[in-house]
């Protein structure tokens, strides 16, 4: 058996990866001789590209436009597959504070990470619905997601950056009818996969033949899950424990809906990609627009599905 390490794309394993914890469960990567290992990443080392940098991985998950950033800078890092085919940030409010569309942001605080990518999001939003992103009042959350329960509390009117496939869908005492989610993709926000699955381009360890086998493995994993997610309750039941079993199936149902765009899981959306990287250069973040050309390829998923 070959041991291969898969670093998470956030700080506990969460419903988006249930194709990898299924498609080990079930015995598919076994099938390829391939013992895979799952792990979060320590933040004081980097995030999953970080690890992927350094070789500590063999693959890992990693938002889209953090790879083009990275890839600009020199680093063979290579997105192979999708994993979503939408964003999956929200900007989350409470009916009382009156924020009806985005330009109503205007004079509120909202609180977010004020990551580059985050601040050009949101002023992007602001300013395409006709408002003035210099009159929100920026609230500087750090990593965290407030909840409802914090915006009742007074530290902010709005938030962004929480999922609406994952903590929109925690329970809080707050009155759901009271509670406002607004998916980016909804109000304005470029088309962008949220999610890729990504290797070392210069320094993997592993033959092509391996990096099909594994693909191979995960596309019956999510596609035995596309309309049957529920499956991997069991799973997440045991790997998250201390995550409520209704919150666990309600994500597992909603962002099933962002896996596939096709039958084929993992294909990469080559408009999605330009858009993204010409949207991230208007605002600063990249250079080069098509830098998207070098940081993807579709070749893996194409060799599997032609094998």
């Amino acid at each position: 058996m070959s041991s291969i390490k898969v670093a998470l794309e956030y700080f506990h394993p969460w419903p988006n990866s249930a194709g990898f914890y299924y498609a080990r469960e079930q015995g598919l990567f076994a099938q390829y001789g391939l013992e895979v290992e799952f792990i979060v990443t320590d933040p004081g080392r980097g995030d999953a590209l970080e690890y992927l940098h350094q070789q500590a991985v063999d693959f890992a998950i990693f938002p889209t436009n953090r790879l083009f950033v990275r890839r600009e800078q020199g680093q063979a890092l290579l997105g192979i597959a999708a994993i979503n085919h939408t964003g999956l940030e929200s900007i989350q409010t409470l009916r009382e504070f009156n924020i009806h569309r985005p330009k109503d942001l205007e004079d509120k605080r909202l609180a977010l990470n004020p990551t580059p990518r985050g601040l050009a999001m949101i002023k992007h939003l602001v300013e395409q619905d006709g408002g003035d992103f210099d009159k929100v009042i920026l609230v500087d959350a750090g990593s965290r997601e407030y909840t409802p329960t914090d915006l009742k509390a007074g530290h902010a009117h709005a938030s962004f950056g929480g999922y609406w496939v994952w903590e929109a869908l925690m329970d809080s005492p707050i009155d759901p009818d009271e509670r406002v989610v607004w998916p980016v993709s909804q109000i304005g926000a470029p088309n962008y996969h949220s999610y890729l699955l990504g290797i070392n381009e210069a320094q993997s360890r592993l033959s092509d033949q391996q990096i099909r086998h594994f693909i191979a493995a995960l596309q019956q994993g999510y596609q035995a899950l596309q309309s049957q997610p529920e499956q991997a309750l069991a799973i997440y039941e045991q790997v998250i424990p201390y995550f409520p079993r209704a919150l666990i199936q309600k994500s597992l149902n909603t962002v099933a809906t962002t896996w596939f765009s096709s039958e084929q899981w993992g294909i990469q959306n080559a408009d999605f990609h330009q858009e993204y990287a010409a949207w991230l250069q208007q605002y600063g973040i990249l250079n080069d627009a098509q830098i998207w050309q070098q940081a993807t390829s579709n070749r893996f998923i194409t060799e599997v599905a032609n094998a």
